[in-house]
């Protein structure tokens, strides 16, 4: 039996609502984006697994678009397990998301459908 791609899995967890990622059970490396083998250790024992979801803005900037459309913001996230994302940060002008920024996951639906993940400013309790 073949085993499905680990991007088609990651894509089918987004699809049933769930934020999965891979971890190595022997070294505790936390990976995204999926892959077979670990890039730091070479482990090859990933498994998937539920981050917190919560994470840090490491890099930011804005696409411009022809108003009326909302400009839209391009992140970088560093998830607090450590592997960092491309991603949009919602729920805030595109203008006000800064590095350093406290953000939370969110699944959405994308342009063509399929689920993505974002973040969104987490708000302290």
């Amino acid at each position: 039996m073949t085993q499905a791609p680990p991007t088609a899995t990651y894509f089918n967890h987004l699809a049933e609502g769930r934020f999965m990622i891979q971890r190595s059970p022997s070294t505790g490396e936390w990976v995204f984006y999926p892959r077979m083998v670990a890039p730091v250790s070479g482990a090859t024992d990933l498994e998937w697994a539920e981050p917190s979801g919560l994470g840090t803005v490491y890099a930011a900037t804005v696409k411009r678009v022809k108003p009326p459309a909302p400009n839209i913001s391009i992140a970088i996230v560093e998830l607090d397990e450590g592997p960092r994302l491309m991603t949009h940060v919602q729920g805030i002008e595109a203008d006000q998301v800064k590095i350093g920024m406290r953000v939370r996951a969110k699944i959405v639906d994308g342009l063509d459908g399929n689920k993505i993940v974002v973040f969104e400013p987490e708000i302290a309790a």
